[in-house]
């Protein structure tokens, strides 16, 4: 969310509520499990960065801010790579379309081993900026890297056999686009707080009782 501790801290509460809600009201629907969980997972995701803000405003222990720290790249980094791509190629009702997103999955593992690997090299630290976290990262070859987790996290959404997720897609590319040219050094807090938000609008649109006709979504193949 950045902005301050308080708003990660309510935009968390209030997406994770979001992200609860919708995986309780799936009504049986195993294939939307892991997308319907991506709201509660990106709400955890902003609490534990009102963490990292108390740690750096000196709220809590630095040890204890360090800890959030580690968790919050650990998901943005290792988990979320892998996740999303992984959340879209489930909820495909075809195998054709799942062998197409497939491809998305393998580039977000070798993302995510990256970026694991470097954050267990070091350094790895954050520091205060108006309005947003830093994050910082010694990261080889990083261009490469970071493209390769935008075309996993986002090129997953665009290959969706559904018009409104592929519609999500596009504008979450759009979104990378404008704060990397807004911001570089807070890319990580702010691309996640959108995340987080935008999440939560598309699990807010699979509990509408028209999400459950996949005719009404789906793209002909």
């Amino acid at each position: 969310m950045c902005f301050s501790p308080q708003a990660d801290l309510v935009g968390g509460i209030v997406v994770s509520g979001i992200g609860v809600d919708v995986l309780l009201h799936r009504d049986g629907r195993n294939t939307h499990i892991a997308l319907c969980a991506l709201p509660a997972l990106l709400g955890f995701h902003q609490f534990v960065e009102a963490l990292v803000w108390w740690g750096l405003e000196g709220h809590i222990s630095a040890g204890a801010g360090r800890a959030a720290m580690w968790v919050y790249l650990l998901i943005a980094f290792v988990v979320l790579p892998i996740f999303v791509p992984t959340a879209v190629m489930l909820l495909e009702p075809t195998a054709r379309r799942r062998w197409m997103i497939a491809p998305f999955v393998v580039i977000g593992i070798v993302v995510a081993i990256a970026l694991f690997a470097a954050m267990l090299h070091g350094p790895v630290g954050v520091r205060l900026r108006p309005y947003h976290l830093a994050y910082s990262l010694r990261l080889s070859h990083s261009a490469v890297v970071i493209s390769l987790y935008v075309v996993a996290v986002c090129g997953a959404w665009l290959a969706s056999g559904y018009r409104l997720i592929a519609f999500y897609g596009i504008v979450n590319l759009v979104a990378v686009i404008v704060i990397a040219k807004l911001t570089i050094d807070g890319f990580a807090s702010v691309w996640c707080g959108y995340a987080a938000l935008t999440s939560a609008a598309m699990a807010l649109y699979m509990r509408r009782p028209h999400s459950r006709q996949r005719p009404v979504l789906a793209v002909a193949s």
